[in-house]
């Protein structure tokens, strides 16, 4: 669990630090930062998916995720999370600064669904050792810095999310490690990189696409994936 703490902490430091700065910036800055993130944020969407070892296999899983998200609430479910716990630092205007629930969910979606989650998660677990998520960690810190910049303290709040999911992958990392092959991660790297790009959309305002209603396109695509390559 090491490398998980070390995300979680710097997810927390980079949320900290980016809330501080943002609260010193003009409208205008945080509206160019915010449009910066959505870039990035599609920009990373697409590096992900173009690993898609079968994209019949990403699109079936995202269309079978997205029914499941949806008759589940999962984005809902979400921000309804986001909003008790803004409540709860609504005391504190320091805490409650910015967009936070979109900023938690936001940034508990970025953090969560690339391929250095999954791998990361199960290198520390199977073998104790925590580099990938150490250098994951880096990236998380300034990626944090700069959403908790445009959308503030919410996106520190999103450590629970990383807490939670890479805590949950390491210690299922030995079952893990011998169910998924490289072309199910390829698949299922593919499908968070399609749900990067509608996160992405989302940001930039360009449509409303309930991202977390795809999540279960995750579990979804390493089944498909065996399915394919069984077939």
């Amino acid at each position: 669990m090491t490398g998980t703490l070390v995300n979680t902490g710097a997810v927390i430091l980079g949320g900290m630090l980016g809330s501080l700065l943002g609260a010193r910036f003009p409208a205008g800055v945080q509206r160019i930062v915010m449009q910066i993130i959505g870039i990035f944020t599609l920009a990373m969407g697409v590096k992900m998916f173009l690993e898609a070892g079968n994209v019949l296999v990403v699109l079936g899983a995202l269309i079978a995720g997205g029914i499941t998200g949806e008759l589940l609430g999962l984005e809902a479910r979400l921000e309804s999370l986001g909003e008790r716990l803004k409540k709860g630092c609504d005391r504190v205007p320091f805490l409650s600064r910015g967009d936070f629930t979109r900023g938690f969910v936001t940034a508990g979606l970025v953090f969560c669904v690339g391929p250095m989650t999954v791998v990361g998660s199960m290198q520390d677990g199977l073998s104790g050792d925590p580099s990938l998520l150490v250098v994951k960690s880096v990236l998380d810190f300034f990626a944090g810095m700069a959403f908790a910049a445009g959308m503030g303290m919410g996106v520190t709040f999103a450590a629970v999310i990383v807490l939670l999911v890479q805590g949950g992958l390491t210690l299922g990392a030995e079952t893990l490690a011998g169910v998924l092959s490289n072309s199910m991660i390829a698949d299922m790297t593919a499908t968070g990189g399609v749900i990067l790009l509608g996160l992405g959309l989302l940001l930039l305002d360009l449509a409303k696409v309930r991202a977390a209603n795809m999540l279960p396109g995750l579990l979804f695509a390493p089944a498909l994936s065996a399915l394919a390559a069984a077939l």
